[in-house]
Formats: structure tokens, sequence, C-alpha cells
């Protein structure tokens, strides 16, 4: 064996695009105030690299409602510029793709077609590693509490919400988060205070207000709630609001959450730095990939912040698991179809899987909810 380090450069990159349907059809409350149209798919995009050796690494990004093919069209542009490069190099890697989608800005739909990327190199890291990817990061824990949302949206009676909430707590999960935010604010408390009294005082309740609230709004129901203990209460008001997510966090008891629809590092370490959250909650594909997601999550570590990050429980269990602090992951059945794993749940947690890197294998199924492939390179 020798003692010098020799590259195994990237040799093949296979892209897809994905379109994958929802059993069924969600509505929250940017749909019930007209906003946005009911979500009953999901758009992605999906990676695959190989080195000359043989060494594979998958990754994958997403977007709802519009985008998805967008970010499919980024990636033919971009897959090439990593042939023949070391895929150790990847802060160098994704800073390259970066200046190459300059023209397109450094947020949104450019970061989130390199966040395949970024997250396929991380994984290939891991695989190579003989390590999952929680264990490359610095593992704090094997295990990571999780709380379900998907049962929650605004279609479902609050009767039918309740006996989803329960036969979540019953296969293990930890906490249970509710969609508010509609017109009728009476409602959105009667709704709350009935789950709040069906679960009980000791199980973990948040709420998702998806933006809907005013800033006067937002002081007086979250005053409201302020009775029931809820764990968080999350985006209030609008995305980008930092101003009032700093005034508002400082008046309330109950913590608050945002960052889902920041897209990029610097905007969530803006909230971070601000003291406009007690939750950071971004989104490791809708920013830039493992990358940026860990450059933010180091600054809401130094503050000791609750990190929850958004959706795609397969990717955040291993970041959430080398957070130092408490750290939650929000649990959706939705990209459960994709892969031939699935993530263990008990003792109101998501256990880490061991598997190598992300731990994950494509089902075969995907081949039918395909739109487009293409490949760079010659595979091994």
């Amino acid at each position: 064996m020798s003692d010098f380090y020799e590259a195994d450069l990237i040799s093949w990159i296979g892209l897809r695009a994905v379109e994958l349907p929802l059993a069924r059809a969600v509505s929250d409350a940017k749909v019930v105030t007209g906003r946005q149209q009911p979500l009953d798919a999901v758009s992605l995009l999906i990676v695959e690299l190989q080195t000359q050796q043989g060494h594979a690494g998958l990754g994958f990004s997403y977007s709802l409602r519009t985008g998805g093919p967008a970010q499919y069209i980024h990636a033919r542009e971009l897959a090439p510029l990593l042939l023949g490069e070391d895929p150790n190099d990847i802060a160098r890697l994704c800073g390259r793709l970066g200046w190459a989608s300059a023209s397109i800005g450094r947020c949104g739909l450019a970061l989130q077609s390199i966040a395949a990327f970024d997250t396929a190199l991380w994984d290939l890291k891991a695989r190579r590693a003989g390590l999952p990817l929680a264990k490359l990061l610095g593992a704090q824990r094997d295990a990571v509490p999780c709380y379900n949302t998907s049962g929650g949206y605004l279609q479902a009676p609050i009767e039918e919400v309740i006996e989803r909430a329960e036969a979540s707590l019953a296969r293990g999960i930890g906490g249970i988060k509710l969609k508010v935010g509609q017109p009728n604010r009476r409602e959105d408390l009667r709704r709350v205070r009935a789950l709040r009294e069906a679960l009980g005082a000791d199980v973990a309740l948040m709420v998702d207000v998806n933006q809907q609230w005013d800033r006067t709004t937002a002081l007086r129901m979250g005053r409201a709630l302020e009775e029931l203990e809820l764990a968080w209460i999350e985006e209030p008001l609008d995305a980008h609001d930092l101003d009032g997510h700093a005034a508002l966090a400082a008046q309330l008891v109950t913590p608050v959450g945002s960052g889902e629809m920041l897209a990029s590092a610097a905007d969530a370490c803006a909230f971070v730095e601000r003291g406009a959250v007690d939750v950071i909650m971004h989104d490791a594909p809708r920013i830039g990939g493992i990358t940026p997601f860990l450059q933010v999550a180091e600054a809401a570590r130094r503050r000791g912040l609750v990190l929850a990050p958004h959706f795609v429980m397969e990717l955040h269990i291993h970041l959430a698991a080398a957070y130092e602090h408490v750290a939650w992951v929000e649990h959706f059945e939705w990209l459960e179809p994709l892969f031939e794993e699935r993530l263990e749940i008990s003792g109101g947690c998501i256990q880490v899987p061991t598997r190598l890197g992300l731990g994950l294998s494509l089902s075969e199924r995907v081949a039918g909810w395909t739109l487009a492939s293409d490949a760079f390179g010659r595979r091994g």
C-alpha cells in the first residue's frame, strides 16, 4: 500500500428528472388562502456519480409545484464540469459549479441544482471511507427525535388529524406538527387545542403557519397559544421578514422556528445571527447541499439553537445526528418510494442508518417516474 495519495477521478455522471406522485394531494394555509394549488407530486433531480475505480455516490434535490424541469436542465449544463475531477475536493468543486451558475444567481434554482451534486459527493466520500455519513461528519448521537407532519394538513378534519397523530405516536414517532394559518383564526385555535387535549401535555406539539400571519396576528396568536406549551411555532411570518421574526421571537415564550424557504446559506445565517429564530429549519437541498447546510449549522451551534431541518428525512437524519445541541428530524413518507431502504423508528426517534454513506439505493420503481435522463463520461 502506497503512503501517498492517488486521486480516483470522477469518470461518469448520471442524471434523472423524476416526478414522484403523492398518495394524496395536500393543502396547507397557502392553498386555503388561494396563493397556491394543492400539492400532488414532488419533482426531483437525481445525480449518480462513479469514479475510475468504481466508487459511487448518490445525491438528489427537489422542487414543489414548479422548477423541477429547470433544475434538470441546469444540472445537464453543470455535470461535464465534474468529469475528471477529484471527488474529495467537495468545497472546490461546488464552488466551481457556483461560479458556472453565477449569471442566474447564488440562490434558488442554481443552488438547488448544485445541491444534488454536493450531496452525491458527500455520499461517495462517506462510502469510500467505510462510514455512514453521520459518522463521517462526527455523530453526536445514534438516534434523533422525530415528529410527523403529513397527517396534520388543513384538508383533514380535526378528528382525522387526531386519529393519524395517535397512529404516528403508536409507531414510535415522538412529536406531531399541525398546519394552521387559515383565515379563521378561531378555527385554528380550536384545532390546536383539540389536538393538545387528545394527545396530552407530554407529547411534543408544533404548529406550522406557512407564512400566513402578519406581525400583529402572529403576536396575538402566539400569546393565545402560549398555554399549550408548543415545541415551536413555525413560519409565523413571511419567510424573509427578518426584522419581524426577530421582534416576535423576543416577545414570545414559545420558540419561533423558520428557515425552510430560505434559498441560501447567507440568508439562513442572517436569521441565526440576528436572533430571529429559536429553531433553525434550513433545508440542505434548497440552499445548495450538505456543504452550506453545515455552515449554517455551525452558526446555529455557536448560539445554542435547536436544529430541525425541513423535509428530506433520508438526508437530514445524518446532519441532525452530527449536531451538538437539540435536534429534530421531520418525518415525511413522501420520498420513501424512491429508495429500497426504510428508516427505523422507535422510542420517539429515527435511528441513524448504519449503512455506508447516506445508506440509500434507488428503487427499480424510479424508472417509471423518470421524465428524462442523461449520462456523461464513461461508466466502469
